[in-house]
């Protein structure tokens, strides 16, 4: 069943939108535990692969799995980008980047806090 989404919820999953830069919620979560979808609580990202990129958004080298988001061409507002989606709901998480830890995968799974639910483990 659907949760319950908040305006801004609505506005960054269902229209493609974003959170301002250093506001969400979950930027500066440290506690260990699971992302998942607000919308419909697909896991996403592990806290183990969150990461403080600088960008003012939740970061991550690597989803949970490949059954947990979907990559697409987003050339939007001008810009060459590549949309993060949860493979579940197709709700709008955020881009997907070439400049992460190069000590890990190298990509920036820039994700909005209001696209994301957190449960600790």
């Amino acid at each position: 069943m659907p949760n319950k989404l908040t305006k801004e919820q609505k506005r960054i999953l269902l229209d493609k939108g974003t959170e301002p830069p250093f506001t969400g919620k979950l930027l500066h979560n440290k506690e260990k535990g699971t992302y998942s979808c607000a919308q419909c609580g697909n896991p996403l990202f592990s806290s183990d692969a969150k990461y403080d990129s600088g960008s003012g958004w939740p970061s991550f080298w690597e989803s949970v799995s490949d059954n947990a988001v979907e990559l697409k061409e987003d050339n939007t507002h001008g810009m060459k980008r590549i949309e993060v989606i949860c493979k579940k709901c197709g709700g709008h998480l955020g881009h997907l980047f070439p400049d992460g830890p190069k000590d890990k995968t190298g990509k920036r799974f820039c994700i909005n806090s209001a696209a994301l639910g957190f449960k600790k483990n």
